[in-house]
């Protein structure tokens, strides 16, 4: 099974309410003209404080998106499920944007920013399909040999999440905003993870 592209339409301000299988999910680009003030809310919740945007305005996040948008080395999706918004990812070139000079980058790296929609009725289950159909998405080119994440090392929880899809902790390395560990997850280390099998089944 393979997670499905979806051509732009209008969302409602909502969360998916059930478990999702990884293929169930589909995926459009940001679009900063309607899609900034749902981002703006996702990546203001209190449970995004690791995004470390909670004081950004509406216009902060409508620039940064616009400008995300004509970035040749990167580019936001949204990932939907059941036409619900459901996560937001960053896909970015490393050699370029967040990881420069950090870590020796190779041929098909491929860097990865990922958010679950923030709710207060939490569905079991649901972030870790949604990893799996973020990393699905980037392998879908085939371009692309490892997956790359710098996660604040505080973050334990998306430690675990991103285990599931087939990451693991290569280094520690300190960024200008943070502590961060570098994750590395190859196309086999995926197709052999808990997430890449289901997505297979």
């Amino acid at each position: 099974m393979r997670t499905r592209d979806l051509d732009d339409t209008a969302d409602t301000d909502r969360t998916p309410t059930r478990t999702a299988d990884p293929a169930d999910f589909t995926v459009r680009h940001v679009d900063p003209a309607t899609d900034s003030a749902l981002i703006h809310r996702w990546v203001t919740h209190p449970k995004s404080a690791y995004w470390m945007m909670q004081d950004d305005s509406l216009q902060d996040i409508e620039e940064k998106y616009a400008a995300i948008a004509v970035d040749e080395h990167h580019d936001a999706l949204i990932g939907l499920v059941d036409g619900v918004p459901a996560y937001l990812i960053e896909r970015y070139d490393p050699r370029h944007v967040a990881l420069v000079g950090l870590y020796p980058p190779e041929p098909g790296d491929v860097g990865l920013h990922f958010l679950v929609a923030p709710t207060t009725t939490p569905v079991h289950g649901f972030t870790r399909a949604a990893i799996t159909s973020a990393v699905h998405t980037l392998f879908a080119d085939p371009a692309t040999r490892r997956v790359v994440m710098e996660p604040d090392v505080r973050n334990t929880a998306a430690h675990e999440v991103f285990a599931h899809a087939g990451f693991t902790i290569v280094e520690r390395i300190a960024k200008p905003e943070k502590d961060a560990y570098l994750c590395v997850c190859t196309r086999e280390e995926f197709t052999r993870s808990p997430g890449g099998r289901a997505l297979a089944d």
